[in-house]
């Protein structure tokens, strides 16, 4: 083993609301709060996800241009978890499957809900 990991950084204009987003979805608390650089995670002294301010970042357009990656998140329900990120922000993209559904964060970053029941 060359290291841990310890973390992924997401590049966005407004860190602490995707921070938000992403705090309530997962349900991690906030380990780390600058105005340029929030880390949420389920404790300081382990891995967690971070969102880096970038002005004028563009996410990519759906599903025209390929994320070069996304997170999974995976649910009980999906439909009902489906509804929760709706409120939270989120808005439905196109794709998916009986299995998962494609949304996109407050920021535009896909992300998938899945889940191995019906």
């Amino acid at each position: 083993m060359i290291g841990r990991w310890h973390g992924l950084v997401i590049d966005c204009p407004d860190p602490r609301s995707l921070a938000d987003f992403y705090a309530t979805l997962l349900g991690m608390v906030r380990v780390q709060d600058d105005p340029n650089f929030v880390v949420i995670g389920d404790a300081p002294d382990r891995p967690g996800v971070a969102f880096a301010r970038v002005e004028g970042r563009q996410p990519p357009r759906w599903p025209q241009e390929s994320a070069r990656m996304h997170l999974d998140v995976r649910v009980d329900d999906l439909a009902a978890a489906g509804e929760q990120v709706l409120a939270l922000g989120a808005r439905r993209l196109e794709g998916g499957g009986e299995r998962f559904h494609v949304y996109a964060d407050p920021a535009g970053h896909p992300f998938c809900l899945v889940s191995w029941s019906h």
